[in-house]
Parts: C-alpha cells; sequence; structure tokens
C-alpha cells in the first residue's frame, strides 16, 4: 500500500499500537519532523468522546506541540460512535488535509476504526425493530445455542459468553437471511487502494507497558478521572453507551456507589487497562498486514520508518 511515486498529495502515515505505548507522542514528533503541514487524527474510540479528556489519557494542548489534533473529544458522550461514523469522520478529514497539502498522521490503538476505513464495512441493513426487541430479551446461553444452529461458523468463533457480539450475529441473520460473514464479503467505501499509506505498528516491551498502564491509571484516579465519572453519572446516561462504558468508568462508578472501596476501583481498573492491552497486543500481532513493521518505540526512526514522507 505504500508507494514512494505516489503524489504526496495522497500520502498518510498511520501509527497503530497498544494503549500507554507512546503512540501520541510519535505522531507529534513525526509532523513536526515533515517539511510540510501535518494533522493529527485520532483513531482511539475512547479518546473520540468529548467526556473522557482524562479517563482516556487524551493529548493535552501542551502535548499536541502545536500540531493540529482532529477526532479529539469531537463526539458527545450521549451519542454512540460507531466504527463507520468514525471512518466517515476520518475520511472527511483526510480529504480536507490533503487539499490544504498536510500530511494525514492517524493515530490509534482501536483495530476495528482502522480496518473500517481502509478495508471498507459491509452494507448490512438496519436490523428490524421486531427481531433486535426479540433477540435482546433471550438470555446470553439461549442466544448462543441460537446462533450455533443459524450461524455456526460464527458462533465458533465467539466465546459463549460474549453477549454484544452474539447478539449482533444473531440479528443479522434473522433481519437479513445472511450471515455476517456473507455480509462481509462484500464490505465497501474502504480507501486503501486510494492512499499511499505509511504505516507503522508500535509494539513495545508488554511488561513495560503493563506498567505504565498501572501508573497511569493511578494518575487518572488522582487527578480529576473521579469528577469525569461523577460528570457522566449526573447525566444518567444509558449504561449501554460506549462512554458508560469505558475502561475506568465502570470502576470508579462501583466506588463512588459504595459497590467496593477506591483500593478496589483503582484494582479494577488497572486490571481491565492491562486486559486491553493484551487484546491490542493480539490483533496488532496478527490482524493487520503482514508487511507493516512492527518495531519498538525507541527503535523507530522517522525517515527510515516514514520514508515515502520525506523528499
Amino acid at each position: 500500500m505504500s508507494n514512494s511515486d505516489t503524489p504526496a498529495n495522497n500520502q498518510v502515515a498511520l501509527i497503530a499500537g497498544p494503549t500507554a505505548s507512546g503512540k501520541s507522542d510519535l505522531a507529534v514528533r513525526l509532523a513536526q519532523a515533515l517539511d510540510r503541514p501535518a494533522v493529527v487524527i485520532n483513531a482511539d474510540s475512547a479518546q473520540v468522546y468529548a467526556d473522557l479528556q482524562i479517563l482516556s489519557a487524551r493529548p493535552t494542548a501542551a502535548e499536541m506541540g502545536g500540531v493540529p489534533h482532529r477526532l479529539f473529544g469531537a463526539w458527545d458522550g450521549s451519542k454512540a460512535c460507531s466504527a463507520a461514523d468514525w471512518a466517515s469522520a476520518a475520511k472527511r478529514e483526510i480529504a480536507e488535509a490533503h487539499a490544504a497539502d498536510a500530511v494525514p498522521i492517524i493515530v490509534g490503538g482501536t483495530g476495528l476504526y482502522i480496518r473500517t476505513l481502509l478495508e471498507g464495512i459491509a452494507p448490512i441493513p438496519a436490523i428490524a425493530p421486531d427481531v433486535r426487541e426479540s433477540v435482546r430479551a433471550l438470555s446470553t446461553t439461549e442466544a448462543y445455542t441460537a446462533l450455533l444452529d443459524e450461524d455456526a461458523a460464527r458462533a465458533d468463533l465467539l466465546h459463549p459468553s460474549d453477549s454484544q457480539r452474539i447478539a449482533r450475529a444473531l440479528e443479522v441473520v434473522r433481519s437479513t437471511g445472511r450471515t455476517l460473514a456473507e455480509w462481509q464479503e462484500i464490505k465497501e467505501g474502504g480507501i486503501a487502494d486510494e492512499i499511499s499509506l505509511a504505516p507503522l505498528v508500535l509494539l513495545p516491551d508488554r511488561d513495560a507497558v503493563f506498567a505504565r498502564c498501572d501508573g497511569r491509571f493511578a494518575m487518572m484516579v488522582d487527578n480529576g478521572a473521579v469528577g469525569e465519572v461523577e460528570a457522566l453519572l449526573a447525566r444518567d446516561l444509558s449504561p449501554d453507551l460506549p462512554v458508560m462504558r469505558a475502561i475506568g468508568v465502570t470502576e470508579i462508578a462501583g466506588w463512588l456507589r459504595g459497590e467496593w472501596t477506591r483500593e478496589d476501583a483503582l484494582a479494577k481498573g488497572q486490571q481491565a487497562t492491562r486486559n486491553y492491552a493484551k487484546r491490542q497486543f493480539t490483533w496488532l500481532r496478527n490482524q493487520l498486514p503482514n508487511d507493516w513493521v512492527r518495531i519498538k518505540p525507541e527503535d523507530v526512526d522517522l525517515r527510515t520508518n516514514f520514508d515515502i514522507l520525506f523528499p
């Protein structure tokens, strides 16, 4: 997907990596090293929400280093930002950057966002309301049993307790008569063939990342994360919204409601962050193209790893 002969106004940099791997810092370093303007575009599903400045570790104005940042805090927590929503917004930001002769630098660790932008999304019709209602009325066990009968291939890919994905797969096959896999074969809207991509995947030492996750979450709790959760709870938003299920929100909310202690909330939040990082490591190693460079942050050389962006 990278081609040094492609016009500069078609170039896009992409920096992926697990949480706490230094992606944001690298994006700013790259932007500042280029001989033309650059725009950093967020691809983190928590950092899109305005309500999660601290809990999502969204870059501060100082950390942005004077580089324009887009799609950070762009959604109110009362509205879910789907992968399709984000990809549509990201495509607009990329087009605007190119029109201004700037380099778009996509940075984040949400794999579904990245794949949707590059590969497109299956044009699955809206789920019939009666189908959704009937599926959501099932227990997770009942839904999984039904999925084994109606889409066994998808059921085999899912953990029997993964209620959200089980329900989605069952809704799709019941509402459309086609499985998710059949729909995914006809993805549309991806931009991979329209750009010259300079991708880089940061894969730091796991233990170092886990230690940073623990320390960062503790700092969040001490420096404003509790206030963010209090503000969210005061809005009485649906618990099903992504912002209410973000790492740290559930753990701190339980403490505020007296369900467990502050120490428990801290431990639960740190564990949830480490678990998320583990899933990201697995996805980044196995689900991205094999020719994308995977590298430790300390080994990055901007001119070598993003050579198509430099004259």
